[in-house]
């Protein structure tokens, strides 16, 4: 899929999603975040990425780990890997971050890296993402919320941002900034 394509395919979502509701009080200015230049996808990247965007609007729901029941983050980041790659991820975003694969830099992430956050500050995970490109994530943000798309340029995103994990196989991974 071309770089046109999904800038065009996200900010549809986004534009879907900012029709639903209240529009967000402006962010402090955070400090910039460079991302890799596009490079072709992979069909197993791609599949993640379609899923994970399908799902945004449904309902959040602790320890939901289906579109019936709803999602809380890490049930929906287990779901798209089980449903559309076929790998099995740890159900816990604590086990998830201290899983055995590759640690990515923020400046290097591709479509279908996980990104973890310390939403409570310090240093202790509290909550997960699948990046798809574009400096966006999908996540189940929280209780009374849906699944959205939302963007790692915001400064709570930047000043909560722990990691990123890289649970693709190589031959499987897309570079989608």
């Amino acid at each position: 899929m071309s770089t046109t394509a999904r800038i065009a395919l996200i900010a549809f979502t986004a534009l879907l999603g900012a029709c639903a509701g209240h529009a967000p009080p402006p962010a402090p200015v955070a400090r910039p975040v460079v991302f890799a230049s596009p490079q072709p996808s992979s069909p197993e990247a791609e599949d993640v990425l379609f899923r994970a965007l399908g799902l945004v609007g449904t309902p959040y729901r602790w320890g939901g780990n289906t579109p019936d029941s709803g999602f809380d983050c890490s049930g929906l980041i287990s779901y798209v890997y089980r449903d559309m790659a076929g790998i099995n991820l740890p159900r816990s975003t604590r086990e998830m971050i201290v899983m055995r694969a590759p640690n990515v830099p923020q400046n290097a992430l591709q479509t279908g890296d996980l990104i973890f956050f310390a939403t409570h500050g310090g240093s202790q995970v509290s909550h997960a993402g699948i990046y798809v490109g574009e400096g966006r994530f999908v996540h189940a943000p929280a209780t009374g919320g849906t699944v959205k798309l939302d963007s790692l340029s915001k400064a709570y995103w930047q000043r909560a941002y722990l990691n990123a994990k890289r649970v693709l196989p190589a031959a499987h991974l897309a570079s989608n900034p």
